[in-house]
């Protein structure tokens, strides 16, 4: 069964675009999303490749992840189709130690900057970029998900706060 095994942080000043690679602008609808964690999701990159993603929880940090190509005209159906969204850009890095992506997204989670890394292991050793912050690995908050459910600017001003998001337009 694939799984997909990875660490997130909340990313901290600009230093990451030293790494950063042609950047992907993706549209994710959220088809559907169950509180024990699956989730049905369509991506649709900026160049017309499309995919639809079943996850589901695992041990640990690992989730199952089955993923499908799909046609754009599909694609853009499900768009439309889907009650739950988020749009972002994402920049593959210039890294090893996994296969490292920063997010940045836009709309209603503008300014949020997050970080993955992909890992083969959940006891992989990592050593960790001076821009990363505070690891949200874990934190179902900060899942596309559930930022496609409940985004950033509808979060309470305190909580925004405590992680430096303070009042957003």
């Amino acid at each position: 069964m694939p799984l997909e095994i990875e660490r997130r942080f909340l990313v901290t000043g600009s230093a990451w675009r030293d790494v950063a690679l042609a950047p992907q602008p993706l549209r994710q609808g959220y088809l559907a999303a169950s509180e024990e964690g699956v989730t049905v999701r369509m991506r649709l990159r900026a160049d017309g490749q499309a995919w639809l993603t079943l996850k589901a929880p695992a041990a640990g940090i690992a989730r199952h992840e089955f993923e499908y190509p799909l046609p754009s005209a599909d694609a853009e159906a499900l768009w439309e189709l889907a009650p739950q969204r988020v749009i972002k850009t994402r920049y593959p890095l210039a890294l090893s130690g996994g296969d490292w992506v920063v997010d940045c997204f836009e709309g209603e989670n503008a300014p949020l900057v997050l970080a993955e890394v992909e890992l083969d292991s959940d006891n992989a050793s990592l050593e960790l970029p001076s821009w990363c912050g505070q690891e949200i690995t874990g934190d179902g908050r900060w899942s596309n998900a559930a930022l496609a459910s409940t985004p950033l600017s509808a979060w309470p001003t305190e909580v925004r706060r405590r992680y430096g998001f303070g009042t957003l337009q």
